[in-house]
């Protein structure tokens, strides 16, 4: 076999989560520009809307869920429908997640809660909606979508912090529990990415000069610059293809190596 033709996706079904834009959205497109039917879910019918009119608009034909994560009935429900529309789910990633940048002793227990539950609880759920069909399949692949905040702490993010070191540890358990049966479960780690999210603490100042948080991340990142939603495509495609059938129970940062990095001396 040619080794590009491990990388391809040609006849899988991948389900994104949350992936009506953004980072989401991006990993979905490339999946399908490698060969995969793509299907995502999204919490509101005007997401999904939104995301449709968008993979249209790209000349994907992707099929679009509403369906709250962290519910395991609505995610049994809409699992069994994708089955049932499109075929067995070959391609889990688990992209859907929120933060809430709150100091610790001023969040509430229900913050916490609720971060965990997306962030950690629903990628739990999917993946075990998903991996039954997988091992009757032979086969199978889930990628999480942790963060530079499974491995280092920050002022405010208490919650997201703990969810996304928890989910690093789950990606390992998958491994560890599914590994035989050819499921690979892995992570991407995306480092400080460009989205409309961060776009006003990159946008300059009125005298030129950089926003004060934009001159941090420029600082503490050896490619001197913010990552594009394309720069976590490359990986994904890897992780969700035949080219990683060894690679079981990792998580690749895509940091533009912050995480090697300890920063310019004063």
């Amino acid at each position: 076999m040619s080794i590009l033709n491990k990388f391809s996706l040609e006849g899988k079904v991948a389900l994104v989560t949350g992936a009506s834009y953004g980072i989401g959205y991006a990993i979905a497109s490339g999946l399908h520009e490698a060969g995969a039917k793509v299907v995502f879910c999204d919490i509101k019918q005007e997401f999904v809307d939104k995301g449709l009119a968008a993979y249209a608009a790209d000349g994907i034909d992707a099929k679009g869920y509403v369906c709250d994560v962290t519910d395991e009935d609505a995610v049994n429900a809409m699992v069994a429908k994708i089955e049932e529309e499109v075929g067995v789910i070959d391609i889990l990633v688990n992209n859907a997640g929120i933060i809430k940048r709150i100091p610790m002793c001023e969040m509430s227990a229900a913050d916490f809660r609720q971060v965990i539950d997306v962030d950690l609880n629903a990628p739990f759920i999917c993946a075990k909606a998903v991996i039954p069909s997988m091992i009757k399949k032979g086969h199978g692949k889930i990628i999480n979508i942790c963060s530079m905040m499974s491995e280092l702490g920050r002022e405010t993010v208490s919650a997201y912090a703990a969810a996304k070191g928890g989910l690093k540890m789950l990606t390992r358990n998958i491994c560890s529990e599914y590994g035989e049966m050819n499921i690979q479960c892995n992570g991407i780690g995306p480092g400080y990415i460009e989205t409309p999210q961060t776009a006003p603490l990159r946008e300059r100042q009125a005298d030129g000069s950089r926003h004060p948080f934009d001159a941090f991340i420029i600082g503490k990142t050896p490619a001197a610059r913010w990552g594009k939603t394309e720069d976590l495509v490359g990986p994904a495609v890897f992780l969700a293809s035949d080219a990683s059938d060894f690679v079981n129970g990792h998580v690749l940062y895509v940091d533009g190596g912050i995480l090697a990095y300890i920063g310019k001396q004063p």
